[in-house]
């Protein structure tokens, strides 16, 4: 009986907590995300006109955003688009009302391809929100994955969130 228990518990901890990726279109820039909620792309401009998706999402308490710039120009060599990401990562902790953050890892490569650079940060707003930042680019997009809540960011599932973009034609 007590062995039968013990599984019972630990199969409905497993169901109540294992949650799954799925892929899902970043509206149409030809992108795509795994998230662990739908998104829900809205569709606004910035100043120079370029067209920026947006998306918020939530499941268990941790929220998953997706911020996707799709430039006007391609930015290149590479490493001018990294800091061009840097400087729109910047912007938004002014937005968010960071007030601590972890200093950038910077030069990551979306699944090794050399083409693209990512940046990676940690923050804390003044609400006390925990924050795992990781801005992707290949000079075409500008993409900013986060992830946020009050508990502490497992990084066994935001990870695989953090990391689960995918570019046009990559």
């Amino acid at each position: 009986m007590k062995k039968i228990f013990c599984f019972l518990l630990l199969f409905g901890s497993f169901t109540v907590y294992s949650q799954s990726l799925k892929k899902y279109a970043i509206a149409t820039t030809g992108c795509s995300v795994l998230s662990y909620c739908e998104p829900k792309f809205n569709i606004t401009y910035s100043e120079d006109s370029a067209k920026v998706y947006t998306s918020e999402c939530g499941d268990n308490d941790i929220y998953y955003m997706v911020i996707c710039i799709e430039l006007k120009q391609t930015l290149s060599p590479v490493f001018k688009a990294e800091a061009a990401l840097m400087t729109y990562v910047n912007h938004l902790k002014t937005q968010f009302k960071v007030i601590s953050s972890t200093a950038y890892s910077t030069g990551h490569k979306l699944n090794g391809n050399e083409k693209t650079r990512g940046i990676a940060e940690q923050w804390k707003d003044d609400e006390q929100f925990n924050w795992k930042v990781k801005g992707w680019t290949d000079g075409r997009f500008l993409t900013v994955l986060l992830v946020y809540s009050k508990k502490d960011l497992p990084e066994t599932t935001v990870n695989p969130f953090l990391d689960g973009l995918l570019f046009k034609g990559m």
